[in-house]
């Protein structure tokens, strides 16, 4: 097969050395891939190797191409800014683009306006407005919004009403009844406005007590001068500013300005969360989503999301806090800190104690609730689970749509403690009524316990099916499809022991995790699904809930059998036994304890920590565990569905 890069290939010695940005383009002009690099040379020498050395997103990516283009740039930092912008314009679909997963509310001022106002608005582009946020809750905004009005009271009519009651001289129906203090209400000058909008800005920005204060101070003088009405209604805006205060609490101290970026991926896609702390205080969050390749780094993601949130007229705080530095740490550093003019450096830092790092946490928790959302909502789109059902059929040759897809995933414990699970899927849902696990006694190979449970599974469906009764469960009904967790040396076993039980109208693949590639087995090369496609994302939903419904199962056998030996020690109760697994929470550290600490666990004494040790198999004068685990001990483990079989 003839290589359709050599149309391309520019001669030896063409490309510089010289830091810049390279576009990959295919016939029709369209942009496929923007990239940078330090030294071109080097880099775009990686897209010429052969074809089966590349990562399946470049050799897709480089195959479609048909033209090769790069820009000089004088610096790294330069190569940086050039990138995003071009990948910002082109959007070309082989590059990382960050998204954020919906649109987000934003308190906007309007600074450009003769009489400035504070809007709730969605529009990041009207000129002059300074804005602040984003926020995540809209209804949350407009009690803020109300509040704020309060406490600075500016104008709140739309411009055809302030400029009828500015060219008339007449107040406009809200400052007649009291709901506009703009100019318009003639109750105030448009410089006297302006320096409240300038207060209400400045509020905004820093978020600390000290307008509060004032106001405080001029209630009690109002007071004092007996002027009631004036106190009175300062003392609704000390209210509103201290409402407004409490609403957004304190995460560290008041002169701290920084954003907390907290990022998690998995095989496919990948999630990003941010927080925005001004005055010390959250002022707005955002989060993005996007689908990843096998050779987008974690600092390759970090890298485009910190760019996207800082497009536009966004501007970097001096201090961004990250899970991981980005390798090009120094140009990012170069880059955002030129968007504070006249308002020194941007540093990029990861947190590594105190609250800082609990605000990471934070961040990166959200971000994985926001992943696990995405995926959730995916899986619950009907189109998408019908487009993956009629996309597998024809990526696996099937005769009709795998309406039903059988799981089977094994786990153990370094060798021990081997249970393996079969997890049922409908419609491109879970049929968790219909999950099943094992235990296999014999063997410690995973192709083995594959041949065994496959074996348990369809000598099942062949004595239903000789029997001639119709399936007496949901469990009982025949799959179109079998999905094993391996590579090609558990799809062979898998069919060998359907072919041994004369099987036949079963589809059967396997998925190898690293590469996600689906292996057939009469196929001595494996199925490349689209890194995009539903079809890959449904099998991975699949693989990955019979791994998590195994592991389950070893641990809760793991907890079962420590807890068993732990009752046959005299003088452990059931009541003790729990505290003590409660206490240490996994095998390794139980097995790991000193005899003080394990004297000093609730209900422990020396006598008993000794005898613990010894039904534990730890010598009475070794500290060492004999089998390390991480399996859980809580005994709280959830509920599994389905039956239990010994294999």
């Amino acid at each position: 097969m003839r290589d359709s890069r050599a149309a391309f290939r520019p001669a030896q010695g063409e490309i510089p050395t010289s830091p810049g940005v390279y576009r990959f383009s295919d016939k029709y002009g369209r942009v496929l891939y923007i990239g940078k690099a330090k030294n071109l040379r080097a880099r775009l020498a990686n897209y010429f190797q052969p074809l089966h050395s590349l990562m399946p997103r470049t050799r897709r990516m480089v195959t479609l191409a048909a033209k090769l283009d790069w820009t000089v740039v004088a610096t790294d930092t330069e190569s940086l800014v050039l990138e995003h912008t071009w990948i910002t314009e082109f959007k070309p679909p082989f590059n990382v683009q960050f998204k954020d997963d919906k649109t987000y509310p934003y308190l906007a001022v309007t600074l450009r306006e003769e009489s400035p106002r504070l809007i709730i608005t969605r529009n990041e582009r009207i000129r002059g407005a300074r804005y602040f946020g984003p926020y995540p809750k809209v209804w949350a905004l407009r009690e803020t919004t109300g509040l704020l009005q309060q406490a600075f009271p500016i104008r709140t009519c739309n411009d055809a009403d302030y400029k009828r009651a500015m060219s008339s001289g007449r107040p406009c129906l809200a400052g007649q009844i009291g709901r506009c203090h703009g100019p318009c209400s003639k109750l105030i000058t448009v410089e006297e406005h302006r320096a409240r909008v300038e207060e209400l800005v400045a509020f905004l920005a820093g978020g600390d007590s000290s307008h509060l204060k004032t106001l405080e101070r001029q209630m009690k003088e109002a007071a004092g001068e007996q002027r009631y009405e004036d106190a009175a209604r300062l003392r609704d805006q000390v209210k509103a500013v201290a409402h407004v205060l409490e609403k957004n609490a304190v995460v560290l101290g008041h002169d701290v300005n920084l954003d907390v970026f907290g990022l998690r991926a998995d095989e496919l896609a990948a999630a990003a969360h941010q927080f925005i702390i001004r005055g010390g205080r959250i002022r707005g969050e955002r989060s993005w989503i996007v689908d990843v390749e096998l050779d987008d780094s974690p600092s390759t993601l970090l890298e485009q999301v910190i760019q996207s949130a800082y497009e536009g007229e966004r501007e970097p705080p001096p201090e961004i806090l990250v899970p991981l530095l980005p390798e090009g740490q120094r140009e990012l550093e170069e880059a955002l800190s030129a968007r504070r003019p006249r308002r020194g450096r941007v540093a990029l830092r990861v947190p590594e104690r105190g609250e800082k790092v609990q605000l990471m946490e934070r961040a990166v928790l959200n971000a994985g609730e926001n992943l696990i959302r995405h995926k959730l909502k995916r899986a619950a789109d009907l189109t998408a689970r019908t487009d993956a059902l009629a996309e597998l059929q024809r990526a696996l040759d099937m005769a009709e749509a795998p309406l039903r897809i059988e799981c089977i995933d094994v786990s153990h414990l370094q060798g021990t403690g081997v249970v393996a699970s079969l997890v049922v899927f409908e419609d491109g849902l879970p049929a968790k009524g219909a999950y099943r696990k094992y235990r296999i006694e014999s063997t410690t190979d995973d192709t083995d316990s594959i041949y065994q449970v496959v074996s348990r599974r369809a000598a099942q469906l062949n004595l239903a099916k000789e029997s001639g009764e119709q399936p007496s469960g949901i469990y009982r009904d025949r799959p179109q499809l079998l999905i094993v967790d391996g590579g090609e040396p558990q799809v062979k076993a898998a069919a060998r022991a359907l072919a041994e039980a004369g099987i036949t109208d079963i589809a059967l693949c396997g998925v190898a995790k690293r590469l996600e590639e689906i292996w057939l087995p009469s196929d001595p090369f494996p199925v490349i699904l689209p890194r995009t496609s539903e079809a890959l994302f449904l099998v991975q939903r699949i693989r990955d809930e019979a791994h998590r419904f195994a592991i389950t199962f070893q641990r809760q056998r793991r907890s079962t059998s420590i807890a068993s030996r732990l009752s046959e020690v005299p003088g452990l109760g059931p009541k003790r036994v729990q505290g003590l697994l409660r206490h240490f929470g996994s095998v390794t550290r139980l097995r790991a304890a000193s005899l003080e600490e394990l004297s000093a666990a609730p209900g422990l004494g020396p006598k008993l920590a000794e005898q613990v040790r010894a039904h534990l198999g730890v010598p009475a004068d070794s500290d060492e565990p004999d089998a390390p685990s991480d399996a859980k001990l809580d005994g709280t483990g959830e509920p599994s569905p389905g039956e239990e079989d010994v294999v």
